[in-house]
């Protein structure tokens, strides 16, 4: 992987957390995210205006980061996001998304071990990370979320941070899953429910205990499930789909033509 200049610095503007690229980016992107989508938030009062905190959410299209982004940005924080390094490669796009402190690493490869060390770096310097526990967006069938990875539990207890659950829901008609065609008319509502933060003491000192971790990734979960259940008017299935029991691929758009 290549090496990139990352920022750690505490964040500072308002929102919190924004630099002058990360601005320009929000008067370019806002009023095209209000063009396809109709905002439908609640919970905002859950989300802290300072010091570290993780908010965590489902994964239901390309553009859960840019409508997620928008509302942690209107409500008082600038996130900071750990992105696959393809995203990085592009031209001109992954200079400016790097210009605006977000972190770039590889996945399925020995550097991304790097990305915890990217993220409790930021953390310690009091950031808003925002995070997606099922590590790409959901395989299954109906979008409801996938058993996830252990990642975000083990940075929570590790860095003692409050994790703050957050349902999306919408994105994925303006934008369907592991698709790239834009639906602009009629405007789609997107819905965000924010919960209020978790309590991971129990599992506390216990980073590197892989039953805690699965166990505290599990409560993590339902909590952002039962937010996606109140969105959906729905109840979830009662087998949670898990990737790792499905022959689909651990990464990438499995519905792409190879």
């Amino acid at each position: 992987m290549k090496e990139y200049r990352v920022s750690y610095a505490p964040p500072t503007g308002k929102p919190l957390g924004t630099n002058i690229t990360f601005k320009i980016c929000t008067k370019i992107a806002i009023p095209i995210l209000n063009l396809v989508g109709k905002k439908q938030w609640r919970g905002a009062s859950n989300i802290p205006h300072t010091g570290r905190v993780i908010v965590a959410s489902n994964h239901v299209s390309y553009l859960d980061v840019l409508f997620l982004t928008h509302f942690l940005y209107r409500n008082g924080r600038a996130p900071r996001y750990i992105g696959k390094e393809g995203v990085f490669k592009v031209p001109v796009i992954g200079r400016i998304i790097l210009a605006a402190g977000q972190v770039p690493v590889m996945r399925e490869s020995k550097d991304a071990s790097k990305a915890l060390e990217h993220a409790v770096k930021l953390l310690e310097a009091g950031h808003c990370l925002g995070v997606y526990p099922e590590g790409t967006l959901t395989r299954d069938p109906q979008g409801w979320p996938m058993v996830a990875k252990t990642g975000l539990a083990r940075l929570a207890i590790l860095t003692k941070s409050p994790v703050i659950p957050i349902a999306q829901w919408g994105s994925q008609i303006v934008m369907p899953t592991y698709e790239k065609k834009i639906k602009f008319f009629p405007r789609t509502p997107i819905k965000i429910l924010v919960g209020q933060a978790l309590d991971l003491s129990p599992w506390y000192g216990k980073e590197n205990d892989p039953v805690a971790l699965t166990e505290a990734t599990a409560f993590v979960m339902r909590a952002i499930t039962d937010l996606i259940e109140e969105l959906r008017g729905e109840k979830r299935p009662v087998e949670i789909f898990d990737p790792h029991n499905s022959d689909l691929p651990r990464t990438g758009n499995f519905k792409k033509k190879r």
